[in-house]
């Protein structure tokens, strides 16, 4: 990481006011805009996790390939359950069948699709090719019926195809837009995202192939367009039973979804959440060295060529450990025009595909074919006739299982429990983070107790500070000397002191309190719905604005203890979200010994997103980690103050937490 950083340097938040230091405000924008630049740029550039020998890149695809999985939410890998698949109908042409037919790739997760078949067929087994769809709406039709002419072309040269819907865009309608535009930032802390799902449904839909008696498994192709080229690149990476693919305009790389902004053009299902930090082409890698075509259009600007250039030049040096000579596995294909189904780019992959699945490399034409009404493809005809026992509008609710823990019987099952969970959550949540955080550096200090604090190289706070009387030497013994970090949340007044604080530290203490970055009149950047750009480019770089936060109370709880006399222990205090977040500063920092949370949420599904956190635990069990930290809870819902009560007495600290009625009104 560079320099002082624990992996989201480059930002300046500017809290209360950069008004308040006679700057003019950016509004949040240029701050976090720098640090996208800069972590896109240091993220981007980690090509050697691949760029190896061939013997390497071997030993290398599997480890790499379970960690891709879990970015997608499918690892450990989903039961294959049956599928269940049902042909509703079938259209007949002088030259090809098509059979409308639905499986489950998961118990009430429907699949809707057209298999086209060759007829008369051939005797012996067929290669297939299974084609995904981009974002074309055809409302009841399905969106697999807009790419029909695909089917053909592949049915009547001795293939069978099998096309499916999306979820968003299918027959069985669910929704990919969740944090572009439906506000459910809760995916990012379950690790759902609706890619998963497309890679998934593929997956089953090969399964679904295979046991056709007319496919022969080990002859088996996947292409599309769009989000089919995305979802072409999602299960060729995943499942090895793909012989080759053509991905056409479905990925770009971090430079420019993150630097160019070109994240704004896309959905939730053209991404993973990058908790292993990858950079990005690490994803088209993991197909190497099976047979890629990638194709694109020379002026698509929802996948720009200069991306697709730096992104030919990784996969062109990979591909050169494998291949006798250049394009024998690996190459490009561009045609003029926009973002389209260009006939151009069709004959490409139709020839591409012929090579590798039949041992056909001669040129190839595409027959004009008369298009096929969209209701004669629907699986579900009628209204009526769609499942009731579907889950496709609410699997993201079902789809990432999410961590169950029982609570630890004894101190030495409390000890195992919390040198797994932390782990897990510097691996799989906070990866890269830094063992020890940087104290911030106070940068100026004003009248009326306002504080201008560095956190790391560019990043600044802005906070006020309450210097407390010196401890009386007959303070009680029982009340521990500690000097306070109050967290400001969302709603709260920047660098004031709020009324719910009331009562919640002693009087006496030395007390912080200052707003982390996001949040505030003129901190972090204004929440857009569509596009999200500040919410969503962050997950792409392994971060939450949330898990930011967490390191500004870290770097903020550091200074105070390392710059008080004594290098006294410190607390944390906070109200909701702002709350918890000081807990997990406090699990990552020795140096905070208490933690006071005000109407503290009791999941990560209505609290604070951190990304793919409930993989690992959620929030009871995270505090329960806090042990033998002090921790108050006040006004804390039984089930979760059952929870953590529970893991403290098995901590052998159950002392150490006091569970207190909600605070008064007057002090809210």
């Amino acid at each position: 990481m560079r320099g002082r950083s624990f992996g989201w340097s480059g930002c300046v938040v500017v809290c209360l006011a950069a008004l308040a230091l006679g700057q003019e405000s950016p509004g949040g924008d240029p701050a976090l805009r720098q640090w996208l630049v800069n972590e896109a740029r240091e993220v981007g550039g980690g090509e050697s996790a691949w760029a190896l020998s061939a013997d390497e890149w071997d030993v290398a695809r599997s480890p790499l390939r379970q960690q891709y999985l879990d970015m997608l939410g499918l690892w450990p890998l989903p039961e294959r359950t049956p599928l269940q698949p049902q042909v509703t109908g079938t259209v007949e042409r002088e030259s090809f069948t098509v059979e409308n037919v639905h499986f489950q790739s998961k118990p009430g997760l429907y699949v809707t699709g057209n298999l086209y078949l060759p007829r008369p067929l051939p005797q012996g087994k067929l290669p297939a090719v299974l084609y995904v769809c981009g974002h074309s709406g055809k409302g009841r039709d399905g969106n697999k019926t807009a790419f029909q002419h695909h089917g053909m072309w592949f049915a009547t040269h001795g293939y069978v195809c099998l096309i499916i819907d999306t979820l968003q865009l299918g027959e069985v309608a669910g929704i990919h837009h969740g944090t572009y535009q439906h506000n459910r930032w809760w995916w990012h802390s379950a690790g759902y995202t609706p890619a998963g799902v497309e890679c998934w449904n593929g997956v089953r839909a090969i399964d679904y192939l295979v046991s056709r008696p007319e496919v022969d498994a080990d002859r088996i192709g996947v292409t599309g367009i769009s989000g089919g080229g995305a979802a072409t690149f999602w299960i060729a990476a995943a499942d090895e039973r793909v012989r080759c693919c053509v991905p056409v305009s479905g990925m770009s790389d971090l430079q420019s979804y993150v630097t160019d902004r070109v994240v704004n053009g896309h959905c939730d299902c053209m991404f993973l959440y990058n908790n292993y930090r990858w950079e990005w082409t690490t994803i088209a890698a993991l197909v190497a060295p099976r047979p890629m075509l990638f194709e694109n259009s020379g002026h698509d600007t929802i996948f720009p060529m200069p991306a697709n250039e730096r992104i030919r030049g990784r996969l062109e040096r990979l591909y050169n450990l494998y291949q006798k000579k250049p394009g024998d596995l690996f190459d490009i294909g561009v045609t003029p025009g926009g973002h389209e189904d260009h006939l151009e780019l069709r004959l490409m992959a139709y020839r591409w595909l012929n090579r590798h699945l039949k041992n056909d490399d001669v040129a190839v034409q595409e027959p004009p074919l008369p298009p096929i009404p969209g209701k004669d493809l629907r699986v579900f005809r009628e209204e009526s006739d769609l499942p009731n026992d579907s889950r496709n509008s609410r699997i993201d609710e079902s789809f990432v299982p999410v961590a169950v823990h029982a609570v630890p019987g004894t101190a030495a099952d409390y000890s195992a429990a919390e040198e797994r969970l932390l782990g897990e959550l510097r691996e799989r949540v906070f990866r890269d983070w830094a063992d020890e955080v940087p104290a911030a550096t106070l940068r100026e200090q004003r009248s009326k107790g306002q504080v201008v604090l560095q956190t790391d190289d560019e990043t600044v706070v802005l906070g006020r500070m309450n210097r407390g009387e010196p401890r009386a030497v007959d303070a009680p013994s029982d009340v521990p000397d500690r000097i306070w970090v109050v967290i400001l949340g969302p709603d709260d007044p920047e660098g004031e002191f709020p009324a719910w604080l009331k009562d919640q530290v002693p009087a006496e203490a030395t007390t912080v309190a200052f707003t982390p970055r996001g949040w505030g009149q003129f901190a972090g950047y204004e929440r857009k719905s569509p596009p999200n750009y500040y919410e969503r480019s962050p997950v792409l770089l392994g971060r939450t604005i949330d898990m930011l936060r967490v390191g500004d109370i870290q770097a903020v709880a550091r200074w105070l203890h390392e710059n008080e006399q004594g290098e006294r222990l410190v607390g944390v205090v906070g109200r909701g979200e702002a709350g918890v977040l000081g807990a997990y500063a406090a699990l990552f920092d020795t140096c905070i010994a208490d933690v006071r949370l005000i109407d503290p949420p009791v999941s990560h599904r209505t609290g604070p997103a951190l990304l793919g956190v409930l993989k690992v635990l959620d929030i009871p069990e995270a505090l329960g980690l806090l042990a033998p930290r002090r921790l108050t809870l006040v006004g804390a819902k039984e089930t979760l103050a059952e929870t953590v009560r529970a893991w403290y007495s098995a901590s052998g600290y159950a002392g150490r937490l006091q569970v207190l009625p909600p605070a008064g009104d007057a002090q809210r």
